[in-house]
């Protein structure tokens, strides 16, 4: 990654698993006040989104690490009478959906995630959100993320495709993480909005 005159990083579109590297060394070196400044700044520009303002059902997220943080945004959600439903990974890395009932219903899970302790309401609970938010390293001007590799949020994009269903795709960045372009595939879906501590951007109209 290089950076410009204008501070933005710009990318010669290495190979997705070389970005991923560079980009999670890069929030491994923010502090546990760099990330909790930034979640909350987060939390106050994704809640002025008209597709979250507007929204009743939100499927999202528990951050967990350097991840930008969503705990302030998902807690201001529930408290405006917002249904927030959140992930469980399955065996095959798939995802499952159960209601967020607040931080106290969270529960360590696999790979270092926290999911509730809710019902389980099946995969195409995600079919019934207006808006959703993925997790992701870096989004490009074309609005096209750069997820974690695992694939499962490429399985709620497709089903929310052959569904018909028209959801806003809303990522949580650092502002370093918005770049000139990111190594895209054929199924890779742009999102709609992309929401930094520097503020919000739309890439539909």
């Amino acid at each position: 990654m290089n950076t410009d005159k204008s501070g933005k990083v710009s990318v010669k579109v290495p190979a997705k698993a070389s970005f991923r590297r560079e980009l999670l060394a890069a929030r491994a070196l923010l502090t546990k006040e760099d990330a909790a400044g930034a979640a909350a700044v987060l939390a106050t520009g994704a809640l002025a989104l008209p597709e979250l303002a507007d929204a009743r059902t939100v499927a999202a997220y528990v951050s967990v690490g350097r991840e930008p943080g969503t705990r302030a945004l998902l807690d201001a959600l529930r408290e405006r009478g917002v249904r927030v439903l959140l992930p469980v990974l399955l065996e095959d890395n798939d995802l499952d959906w159960a209601v967020y009932e607040g931080a106290e219903h969270l529960l360590p899970a696999g790979r270092g995630l926290l999911e509730p302790d809710g019902p389980r309401l099946g995969p195409a609970a995600v079919l019934e959100a207006d808006a959703v938010l993925l997790p992701g390293l870096a989004v490009d001007g074309a609005g096209m993320r750069l997820g974690r590799g695992g694939g499962s949020y490429d399985r709620v994009l497709a089903r929310l495709s052959a569904a018909g269903a028209d959801p806003a795709l809303i990522v949580l960045l650092y502002e370093n993480e918005v770049v000139a372009r990111v190594p895209s595939e054929p199924h890779d879906h742009p999102v709609d909005a992309v929401v930094t501590p520097a503020g919000a951007r739309r890439f539909t109209a």
